[in-house]
């Protein structure tokens, strides 16, 4: 698991150039870049990285900075970040992955404006606690608070970061129902190691018994 910086699927698009500027000047322009790294930092949006035709590199702008290559800025809404990503880091350690059965699949994801806004999977930002010597202070293993974004190519020529319960996925041979689930958030700590309930034999034994405790 990367710390802090991480590699993410080579990504070409535009940047809206006032972020270059400190958000001071050059609005309604873009050029082109690729993103190519993200940074994760605790409490604050995922932050990416990105290499200009000019050689430059600039580092940790928010998904609001960038639109599609394609796309006319002009003709692109300009949601607030808030709106296009959901949840900040959770942790200074992402798992990037790129999930096989989305890859390449549309979904939509249901907005803080109640609306639907689809789009294309390009890959996964989940976190975790890196070890137990250091002081766990955040949120990324605790059942109930855990979210994971998945990282979206959206049909208006923007990009977006969204979790699982805001999203619905379609895959043409598999997703044929029309509902929105009413599941509730999970809560448990899942534990196989009990050891209120089993414990192994007290032998050399390869191929030991597993006793059941048995409670007065």
């Amino acid at each position: 698991m990367a710390y802090l910086n991480a590699n993410i699927p080579v990504t070409y698009a535009q940047i809206r150039r006032e972020y270059l500027y400190d958000l001071k000047k050059h609005h309604g322009e873009v050029e082109d870049c690729i993103i190519f790294a993200m940074a994760s930092i605790t409490g604050r949006p995922i932050l990416f990285h990105a290499i200009m035709e000019n050689g430059a590199i600039f580092y940790r702008l928010p998904i609001s900075a960038f639109i599609q290559r394609g796309f006319d800025v002009q003709e692109v809404p300009r949601p607030r970040l808030d709106e296009l990503e959901l949840w900040n880091c959770f942790s200074y350690h992402p798992a990037v992955t790129s999930f096989d059965i989305l890859d390449g699949q549309h979904g939509k994801y249901i907005g803080k404006d109640k609306k639907w806004h689809p789009g294309s999977y390009l890959f996964t930002v989940d976190w975790a606690h890196p070890e137990s010597n250091i002081l766990d202070t955040d949120h990324s293993e605790i059942p109930h608070e855990h979210k994971c974004a998945h990282i979206l190519a959206l049909d208006d020529g923007n990009y977006a970061a969204q979790p699982n319960n805001r999203l619905i996925w379609s895959i043409p041979s598999f997703t044929v129902k029309n509902e929105i689930p009413n599941w509730k958030v999970q809560t448990s700590d899942w534990n196989v190691e009990d050891s209120s309930r089993w414990r192994t034999e007290d032998t050399d034994n390869f191929f030991y018994e597993i006793e059941e405790k048995k409670h007065d």
